[in-house]
């Protein structure tokens, strides 16, 4: 945990000393996740979530934007065969330290409105994880779940006078969920996101 404020903590740092113009505030929002599979006979569903955290502007039109969020999601899994147990499911949910860093562009930016578009990586660690077993015996463990994972992520929002608006995609650039049984199983997360935040320091 220490190790994520640093890095949320130097990365705001740097930038205000190269860029200037500093705004900072909260947020909370939605998000639908889906764990991906490469085995036909294994199933994930959509689960819905949720993130909440801290964002930050630094720069005017083109900012740099690093976020610290918590976020929740996961899957149900089901399977007809693959693994060890056949007809089994088990959900997976994790909760995550997130850490975007974003590039930012104000296509239009005005004292009442803006609109925006961002892009960048991220980086994600699982700070707490729950496998229950729905159906059948577990062959997910939290030995599968990968701690450390990156993403690369891209969206638009709006600023309206101090609310701001935001829509992201967020897609998985490494294996999530692994070794499970030696049945080859591979598994990315990805996430779409909506959120409303609320400006509580600096400039639009």
């Amino acid at each position: 945990m220490k190790k994520i404020i640093l890095l949320f903590a130097l990365a705001m740092f740097a930038t205000q000393l190269s860029y200037g113009q500093f705004a900072l505030g909260i947020k909370v929002g939605y998000n639908a996740s889906k764990l991906s599979t490469n085995i036909d006979t294994i199933k994930s569903q959509v689960n819905s979530g949720f993130h909440v955290g801290i964002w930050t502007h630094i720069g005017k039109r083109l900012y740099f934007a690093p976020e610290l969020l918590y976020t929740m999601s996961g899957t149900l899994f089901t399977s007809s065969g693959n693994l060890a147990v056949n007809n089994w499911q088990q959900k997976v949910t994790v909760g995550t330290m997130d850490v975007p860093l974003l590039l930012g562009f104000k296509i239009i930016h005005s004292s009442v409105i803006t609109w925006r578009i961002e892009v960048g990586p991220e980086a994600s660690f699982v700070v707490n994880k729950k496998i229950k077993d729905v159906s059948g015996a577990g062959t997910i463990t939290g030995a599968n779940i990968n701690t450390a994972n990156w993403y690369i992520l891209g969206g638009t929002g709006i600023d309206v006078l101090f609310l701001t608006f935001d829509i992201r995609y967020q897609y998985g650039l490494n294996q999530f969920v692994k070794d499970v049984n030696n049945s080859g199983l591979k598994s990315t997360n990805s996430l779409f996101l909506v959120s409303v935040g609320f400006r509580i320091f600096g400039d639009k």
